[in-house]
């Protein structure tokens, strides 16, 4: 499969319209029922891939909709059998935040493509390909495409060679595809010309770009690129394109229509798909879940490098803590953490780490007087290696003298999953439940709970919808400071819709 693609003219398309578009803009928000009326013509268009699954959608399902993620997945993989279905993996995390053991990561790469997944991608907040080793070798068992990302960010250590060193550890690894995760919308026009021209010299299979329109500058991040040569880019359905989500299918289509990279896909087809889900988006906007300002263009992100989604929590946190008036100064104070930590990427869960600290160290008064446990973990090396040098005085007064974690972080997890079928138990009816309550065990617990009630008759629709909503409230008011509740970091569980927007 990979040869093909390396040797054709053609761009490859693969549409978000399933996943990362309603991630972006609508908190993950849409339902099966919304995606299936418009599957039979999205399986006739001819799309590389549809991205349909992973990242926060798992979470979503359960914790918002009283959906079976895995039921989603067995559907859409009916209604679309001629076309690859992609997910999303955070590497070790698996599609949680925190590292999972091997024995866990390896039963979910294994049940996500026996359940219809073709294409895996996987990432890595800090670029630490041991904790992507795993997830790699199970996808390639059992019979994956499997994708490893780089997750792209601008610093002093972050150049074009640092990422065509590490295109060529993942071709080392086995990748059938290596995906270049702009996910804050860093890479500009003429560096995405330049590195995929590099990589194409470099790389022999095939190169996959994904970003954002946060910057306003995605449509010519994608020309400049698909002119150097990249295979695959991906791109979202009008309706939920641009803004915080990818650039919209439609005029990419229409600029290379009889260009040698001419995609060949049908516009009248794609505006026919468009129609119904801008049915679906006017029902998420009149609901109040999309809000207008993620269509604006928001050029600090290329200022400040901090994601459009991160952007939306630091408000959130300012103005719970009434502080509403520090916002650039906690702008400024990113950075400083950010350089401070090792330049990690920020993405999931790196900028839930990085951007709620900075605003600790600027509401107490005092740097680092304040400290998250995640940002204890992060300096311990609990989440890998950090792509550069740490400041060693702050390490030491963030850490004291914890022992910094030098080895793969998920070699000090033991075998997991006997434990979590035990501590499941009845609730769970599959080797898929027990992967659910893995990643999101208070979730997923209640989700089972709940089902199991509905089915007996004991709660009715409305009913169920309430106790699930008033046992998430109860949970999430349960994490300890309020600035980490508003993120979501200390319970390892995004409570705002904003924070599913950085995966």
């Amino acid at each position: 499969m990979s040869k093909d693609i390396k040797t054709a003219k053609p761009l490859y398309i693969t549409d978000t319209i399933l996943r990362d578009a309603h991630q972006s803009q609508a908190a993950t928000r849409m339902r099966t029922e919304d995606m299936l009326p418009a599957c039979e013509l999205l399986n006739s268009i001819g799309y590389w891939s549809l991205e349909c699954w992973g990242g926060a959608t798992f979470d979503s399902c359960m914790r918002f909709l009283d959906e079976d993620p895995w039921e989603r997945l067995r559907t859409l993989r009916k209604a679309l059998p001629d076309t690859k279905l992609q997910m999303l993996l955070r590497g070790q995390n698996i599609l949680g935040y925190r590292n999972y053991s091997d024995d866990v990561v390896d039963l979910f790469c294994k049940k996500s493509i026996e359940n219809g997944i073709d294409v895996v991608r996987i990432f890595d907040a800090l670029n630490d390909t041991r904790n992507i080793r795993q997830a790699v070798k199970s996808v390639k068992e059992y019979g994956g495409i499997c994708e490893p990302a780089m997750s792209y960010t601008v610093s002093p250590i972050h150049n074009e060679e640092y990422f065509v060193d590490l295109a060529l550890k993942l071709e080392d690894m086995g990748a059938d595809v290596i995906c270049i995760k702009d996910m804050a919308n860093l890479l500009l026009p003429m560096a995405a010309f330049s590195l995929v021209t590099k990589l194409k010299e470099r790389v022999k299979v095939p190169i996959h770009l994904h970003t954002h329109n946060t910057t306003g500058t995605g449509d010519m991040v994608y020309l400049m690129a698909t002119l150097a040569g990249v295979d695959i880019v991906d791109t979202a359905l009008s309706p939920l394109g641009n803004g915080t989500s990818q650039p919209a299918t439609e005029p990419l289509v229409a600029t290379l229509r009889g260009h040698e990279r001419d995609t060949g896909l049908d516009l009248e087809k794609l505006s026919s798909v468009a129609k119904h889900f801008r049915g679906v988006a006017d029902r998420l906007t009149s609901e109040g879940i999309i809000d207008p300002k993620v269509l604006q263009v928001d050029t600090n992100t290329l200022i400040y490098q901090v994601p459009g989604g991160m952007l939306s929590n630091l408000i959130s946190q300012l103005k719970e803590a009434k502080q509403e008036e520090k916002y650039y100064e906690v702008l400024n104070e990113i950075p400083r953490v950010r350089e401070e930590f090792g330049y990690p990427p920020l993405v999931t869960p790196t900028s839930q780490i990085v951007g709620t600290q900075a605003v600790m160290n600027v509401l107490s008064g005092q740097r680092y007087k304040m400290v998250s446990k995640e940002s204890k973990g992060l300096m311990r090396g609990e989440y890998g290696q950090l792509p550069g040098p740490v400041n060693a005085e702050i390490q030491k007064q963030i850490i004291g003298g914890d022992t910094v974690i030098t080895c793969r972080p998920a070699d000090l997890i033991p075998p997991e999953l006997d434990k979590l079928r035990g501590e499941i138990a009845d609730l769970a009816r599959s080797e898929e439940d027990v992967l659910s309550y893995a990643v999101f065990p208070q979730v997923a617990r209640t989700f089972f709970e709940h089902r199991l009630a509905k089915e007996q008759g004991l709660l009715e629709d409305d009913e169920l919808i309430a106790v699930l909503t008033a046992a998430v409230r109860a949970y999430t008011s349960g994490n300890t400071h309020p600035l980490i509740r508003s993120v979501g970091a200390s319970a390892g569980v995004p409570s705002t819709s904003r924070t599913l927007r950085n995966s």
